[in-house]
């Protein structure tokens, strides 16, 4: 006999109600069984797997990669300095509740996977049609950070997840936190939570306050977006979202959540000075090697890699020890900022580079930000495709007069900087003075069209329509690094290179997987780039770059733009410069220029600093050599101001009566002097001579000797200057 719901069966009923149910409940527990089984294999072979996967994985948190100059000697070591090991015991708990509130509120519940997040995860996957990022723990986010990449797969996935159970399995959540918080990444260069904190708030972690653990918590997700240096109100809105989360999840009351809320960052910047020279350099050799070659910080950070810079060491320091000296910053308070490049002119290696006077890792490089460029455009936009066009030299006469021009629906009146104008200036004379009437006049004369074609060939592409190019007048502007790069076409027969940061990457092992690609493209014939050289070495020798001291021979272009609506104001302040065998660029202003923030000199103090720092390198002793089938330029032939003439007859056997005339001796024997005669009211050009400063007029009549005048006049200009006096001779 059985039961059934209490009651007793017999043997006949009970094969009836047998017969009457379907035969697929009698497989339910069959089917749980082997569920149970399945399970119970799949959990063990997680744990076998597990110790397989986590020790072979662990290496890669050893190894550091070391960034060398081209001699092989150590500069730097990516990131290796910032990462400090703190115990959990010393991080308050309310620093790891925000960590939790934000990254894992089941942290506490779950064993290494969280079923409920991961569904959640698989629905949006569905959704989506692809693979989200969604469900991950933070003991899973634990095991991708140091012993998998960021590939996004479901294998990735799979072995992240039994990574992550046994992590559980050998450690507590205690240890697992403070496994997490040391290695997660903050930005600006900061890994683990101690180096975050000393980073931004210049403190130890056991001192943050509530509300600074919630902007540490907000980093993680995305530590470029939410920096708090680079978008403070982005961070805010985040660690305001944290603070919101901790409040739903018990760990704090509306009250005080609502008071944190309402506190400012209150960042305090520090960054380590060992090494803070370098840190501009460090970040954009981390750039490009993200950019060019598809290696993330991260990856250096573990990779092990050695990667060869072309820094010039000496060059990185002394701009970088310039550039603490207020006395190369001229504004009307301590907030002026700076950028700084140096490249190398054969192989376009960057030498040094400074992002900004107080740089921080990761934060705002202003040699990546766009300025206007001032009268540093001239020679780019209006003089190198004026002489490759064919239409000027350098001693062609431009105009330089006070002109309107009708600029698309706008007038346009160019005024020289100081409202002086000689009608007519050579090229030469244009940019060594950097006149802005012949520069417009010149850029209408050739073409926008075409003065932009140029532009693009040197890789300098901008919307702009108008005549103000030819002033650096732009409505984006232009990077120091692009500048560099242009300005390099003028030192290296015409010809623009890529600017780049690392020379190789080895692996551990010594294999070569990266190295730099040099190729040259040609906007400029030699002659043009040589021409514009020898006219830009004018600016330093007898210009607006005079500034400063140096040995050798540079070239180079001041550029300064105003600030409208105050007299002197100044907005941005440049010089870029070259020798035969190195060019560099400086840059000065304000992040943010107002009525009562701006510069108070020009193009001086940048062109002052660029030399001293050439000093301190020893890069200052360079001289320009001619390259091979270029014509050299001559120098400019200036004619005097004011000749005197002088002058008598005398007798002479042979020749009877004779006019000898002398005039003013100048120094330059290349000037050329017009002799006239005037008689009867008619001009007569007699002749002329070179390099003189006398003539004698044989077999003049002596009862009609006629009236004299000279004129110099410029071979390269094919034009006279002003004539002498005029003298009729006499006895005497």
């Amino acid at each position: 006999m059985e039961r059934f719901r209490g009651k007793k069966l017999s043997t006949k009923k009970l094969q009836h109600i047998k017969s009457i149910l379907p035969k697929k409940y009698f497989l339910i527990p069959i089917i749980i069984a082997s569920i149970a089984m399945v399970g119970l294999i799949g959990y063990i072979f997680i744990i076998f797997l597990g110790d397989y996967v986590i020790d072979e994985k662990k290496l890669i948190m050893d190894s550091t990669t070391t960034m060398v100059d081209e001699n092989g000697i150590e500069i730097a070591s990516l990131f290796f300095e910032n990462r400090e090991i703190v115990e959990i015991d010393n991080i308050p708990e309310h620093v790891q509740q925000a960590f939790v509130a934000v990254e894992d509120n089941r942290f506490y519940e779950h064993r290494g996977i969280d079923v409920r997040a991961i569904g959640r995860a698989v629905y949006r996957d569905i959704l989506a049609r692809s693979k989200a990022e969604g469900g991950s723990t933070l003991t899973q986010q634990l095991a991708k950070n140091i012993f998998l990449t960021n590939e996004k797969s479901w294998l990735r996935k799979t072995k992240e997840a039994v990574i992550a159970i046994n992590l559980e399995r050998r450690y507590t959540k205690n240890e697992i936190m403070e496994m997490y918080l040391n290695q997660i990444y903050f930005g600006h260069g900061a890994y683990g939570v101690q180096a975050a904190s000393e980073l931004y708030f210049n403190k130890n972690v056991e001192d943050l306050t509530v509300e600074q653990g919630a902007l540490l918590a907000a980093l993680p997700k995305a530590p470029n977006g939410y920096s708090p240096i680079n978008y403070p109100e982005e961070a805010k809105n985040r660690r305001d979202l944290v603070l919101h989360l901790m409040e739903k999840q018990g760990y704090l009351e509306a009250e005080e959540a609502l008071s944190h809320m309402g506190r400012t960052l209150g960042l305090d910047i520090v960054e380590s000075e060992e090494k803070q020279a370098y840190l501009t350099y460090i970040d954009m050799v981390t750039e490009e090697a993200e950019d060019k070659y598809g290696l993330t910080p991260e990856e250096l950070h573990r990779g092990g890699y050695k990667i060869t810079v072309p820094m010039n060491v000496a060059a990185q320091d002394a701009a970088f020890q310039r550039f603490q000296q207020d006395e190369y910053f001229p504004g009307t308070n301590e907030n002026v900022e700076g950028a700084f490049v140096m490249m190398n002119q054969q192989d376009g290696g960057v030498m040094a580079v400074i992002g900004g006077r107080n740089y921080v890792t990761k934060g705002i490089n202003r040699v990546n930000i766009k300025r206007q460029p001032g009268s540093t455009f001239k020679p780019l936009a209006v003089y190198a495709p004026a002489l490759e066009e064919g239409k000027y030299e350098p001693y062609s006469l431009l105009k330089d007069e006070l002109l309107t021009y009708e600029d698309g629906l706008e007038v346009y009146k160019p005024r020289n900087y100081h409202h002086q104008y000689k009608q007519e200036v050579t090229m030469y004379e244009a940019i060594k003075d950097s006149l802005n009437a012949p520069a417009v006049w010149a850029l209408n004369e050739i073409g926008i069209n075409k003065s932009k074609s140029y532009l693009e060939k040197l890789e300098l592409s901008i919307p702009d329509q108008g005549l103000a190019i030819a002033l650096g007048g732009l409505t984006d502007g232009v990077t120091p690094l692009e500048l560099t790069k242009a300005y390099r076409s003028f030192g290296n027969n015409g010809k623009i290179i890529e600017p780049y940061f690392i020379e190789e990457i080895r692996t551990r092992k010594g294999e070569v997987i990266v190295k730099a690609k040099k190729d040259e493209k040609e906007v400029f014939s030699p002659q043009t780039a040589w021409n514009m050289t020898r006219m830009l070495e004018g600016v330093v020798q007898d210009g607006s770059a005079q500034a400063g001291d140096l040995q050798g021979e540079l070239a180079g272009k001041t550029g300064t733009t105003n600030y409208p609506g105050i007299d002197g104001a100044i907005k941005d302040t440049w010089f870029v410069g070259y020798t035969q065998d190195v060019i560099g660029t400086v840059w000065m202003g304000y992040d943010t220029t107002t009525s009562e923030q701006y510069l108070t000199a020009g193009g001086a103090y940048p062109t002052r600093l660029l030399k001293d720092i050439l000093k301190d390198a020893g890069l200052d002793n360079g001289q320009f050599s001619v390259p091979v089938g270029v014509t050299d330029l001559e120098e400019p032939i200036a004619l005097p101001d004011k000749t005197s003439l002088e002058g008598a007859l005398t007798f002479h056997p042979l020749s009877l009566f004779t006019v000898n005339l002398e005039w003013t001796k100048v120094d330059d024997d290349r000037i050329v002097y017009r002799i006239y005669s005037v008689s009867d009211d008619k001009e007569v050009l007699m002749d002329e001579v070179t390099g003189e400063s006398g003539y004698s007029i044989k077999n003049v009549n002596v009862f009609n000797v006629p009236e004299y005048y000279v004129v110099p006049y410029n071979t390269q200009t094919k034009k006279e200057g002003q004539s002498s006096n005029t003298l009729k001779p006499s006895f005497r």
